[in-house]
């Protein structure tokens, strides 16, 4: 214990690996978090928001967020765009839209509008429910709105209500039936459209994302289709509106490679159109620019071997040399980079009730009379000690093991027994594990005992609601104590939320540079509270939740920094989670109709005498009581 330090708990969390200069570990053993680029010195103590957050009678599990590292994160990439346009001599300028399928949420899209203001950074939207949350808040005249997906006729007369209201709304024609229901329309309101055109990348990605492009990709017209795009305009004498092109080729891109053969065959693309004499203005190359979840800095799909800069610096770069190549303007640059946006900002805060571990039985294995000879041979395995070697004693206790069970089936051994003798299989793995050198590693079924005597920590939330991805599509998050990280964590443990689903756990974990099946975490104290943190779940994670299980929505923190509040912080909001009346409101239950029968049966119960008419009250009130409650554990 005092040979643990910080530098050896970063090495296992990896924290500044993934943290993007917003987190690391301080010397206090607390998480940090230095959420504004701009003032490095100021620095929040995690632990202390959770202890303000209990003070103020707010229960885990809660979505924290940390709203400076959000408009952080829009300044970045609007200056880093601007730096690197002004040192290449780019001619065109950078027009950003954050797309907001990434976290839809109205307190994350207030914030980055405001913050990117200055920098007339817009929205995007890819359906008709965001195209009306865009056309309300993003009120700039300066800024794009890019809307991209598929379109109706109702999609489409919103986007023209848009440009009526002197908005730089851009449709982007995904498919040629869109622009057959859009040129009517425009000519029927009196509106000059603003139109973009998707390609359909030639170029390959790779990773989870790699059918967003190719020729099965599900958006975007060929080449042949674009070339009659440009004709049908040129019949209408609208080719003139044709402003940009779009292309994307995957999010959470990890190899700039690809990246960089992406915009060079999305410019070339743009320069032959341009020669061809449509007055385009605008690139858009989509979204992508990944996070480093592992922080491995690799071109797997939870990490990405490039910087931000080094990004930014190879799409001005690319798009430059290819347009004076071609001898064509450079067009201003659009991208919709909403994962890099927003994954930073928030993160899962739960408490741990409990832990269930192989080994962590206590039961009586002293000898009894007649007792089989099944028990006795692993008693006397269990007591052979260090006698025999690791894989022969190993070997022998599974075995005993598995002819116990098949003995249970047939009867033959007693619920005692079996007992006794499973309480000795796993005392005795135990003194396995403990017993081993790096030599017996090596050994494949001695390397997996770390894995079968690994406990599981009980968290107070639920995976398909605040991470569905690591259960969707396997993404890695990173899981890291709150505090206590200045002492050495003795427990190998996995992660389980209080789902009713054996799927309802984290099967993957950040353990330095490599991924693992469980992870070390400190023991848990009695009557202290043990915080996780689930980091990195600010895209996507935030509106994909489901109801499985009626989990509703966490209650949301909303903190600030501000170096003249106690602790450099100050929590500006609390929005509470989802009641369990809401959830089930949303499932179509009748929860008025529910409370009025329950009342029922209970009175019946008080007229039967079983039940007194006081207890019956309280028994009525607690049932309203837990309908107006959260869905998630309440621990005293």
């Amino acid at each position: 214990m005092s040979d643990w330090n910080i530098d050896q708990a970063e090495e296992l969390y990896g924290v500044n690996r993934w943290g993007a200069g917003y987190f690391s570990i301080g010397e206090n053993g607390n998480i940090q978090i230095r959420p504004n680029h701009r003032l490095p010195d100021v620095t929040i103590d995690m632990k202390e928001v959770v202890d303000e957050i209990i003070s103020e009678g707010i229960q885990f599990p809660a979505v924290i967020r940390f709203h400076d590292i959000l408009r952080s994160q829009v300044e970045i990439i609007n200056e880093t765009f601007g730096k690197l346009i002004a040192d290449a001599n780019y001619q065109g300028q950078y027009c950003g839209v954050f797309p907001i399928k990434v976290n839809q949420m109205r307190e994350v899209v207030e914030e980055i509008m405001d913050a990117g203001e200055p920098y007339n950074y817009g929205l995007e939207a890819g359906s008709k429910p965001e195209l009306m949350a865009v056309m309300a808040y993003n009120d700039n005249p300066d800024a794009l709105t890019i809307l991209n997906g598929y379109k109706d006729k109702d999609y489409l007369t919103l986007a023209l209500l848009g440009r009526q209201l002197k908005r730089k709304m851009i449709i982007v024609i995904e498919k040629f039936s869109e622009l057959e229901m859009l040129i009517p329309l425009a000519k029927q309101m009196g509106v000059e459209p603003m139109i973009g055109l998707r390609s359909k990348m030639m170029v390959k990605s790779s990773g989870k994302w790699a059918s967003s492009s190719g020729d099965r990709a599900k958006f975007g017209l060929s080449i042949a289709e674009i070339l009659n795009v440009i004709e049908r305009l040129r019949e209408e004498d609208m080719l003139h509106c044709a402003k940009l092109l779009h292309f994307h080729i995957g999010s959470q891109l990890s190899d700039i490679r690809k990246i960089k053969e992406a915009v060079n065959e999305g410019a070339r693309l743009y320069a032959k159109l341009v020669q061809e004499g449509v007055p385009l203005e605008y690139l858009d190359i989509g979204g992508g620019l990944g996070i480093d979840y592992d922080g491995t800095s690799t071109t797997s799909d939870s990490s990405r071997n490039y910087s931000t800069e080094e990004y930014v610096a190879d799409v001005v770069w690319g798009v430059k040399q290819i347009c004076d190549l071609e001898q064509v303007p450079h067009p201003n640059l659009v991208s919709e980079s909403g994962r890099a946006m927003t994954a930073h900002h928030s993160c899962v805060v739960t408490n741990i009730v409990g832990e269930m571990k192989p080994a962590g039985t206590q039961f009586d294995i002293s000898a009894s009379e007649n007792e089989h000879i099944l028990v006795k041979n692993m008693r006397e395995l269990h007591s052979s000690g260090d006698q025999f070697h690791p894989q022969e004693r190993y070997n022998d206790a599974a075995g005993y093991k598995q002819n116990a069970y098949e003995a249970f089936k047939l009867g033959i051994l007693s619920l005692s027994e079996m007992a006794k003798l499973d309480t000795m299989y796993w005392q005795i793995l135990t003194d396995i594990h403990h017993s081993l050198d790096k030599d017996s590693y090596v050994i494949q079924e001695l390397e997996e005992l770390e894995d079968m005597l690994a406990s599981q920590y009980l968290c107070n939330f639920s995976v398909f609601q605040s991470a569905a991805d690591t259960w969707a599509i396997g993404q890695v998050l990173p899981v890291v104590p709150i505090s206590r990280l200045n002492e050495q964590p003795e427990v190998r443990c996995s992660i389980v939320d209080i789902t009713c689903d054996s799927d309802g756990k984290l099967s993957k974990y950040i353990e330095g540079t490599e991924i693992s099946d469980n992870i070390p975490m400190h023991s848990l104290r009695k009557g202290e509270d043990y915080h996780v943190g689930l980091f990195l779940t600010g895209a996507y994670q935030d509106v994909m939740g489901d109801m499985h299980n009626l989990f509703g929505r966490l209650t949301e923190v909303h903190v600030y920094c501000h170096d003249d509040e106690p602790g450099d912080f100050y929590i500006e909001e609390v929005v509470p989670g989802t009641s369990a009346e809401k959830v089930l409101q949303t499932m179509q239950y009748n929860t008025e109709y529910m409370a009025k029968t329950v009342k029922k049966q209970i009175d019946r119960q008080v007229r039967k005498g079983s039940l007194a008419p006081r207890e019956g009250v309280r028994w009525t009130n607690f049932y309203e009581h837990c309908l107006a409650g959260s869905t998630y554990l309440r621990v005293e």
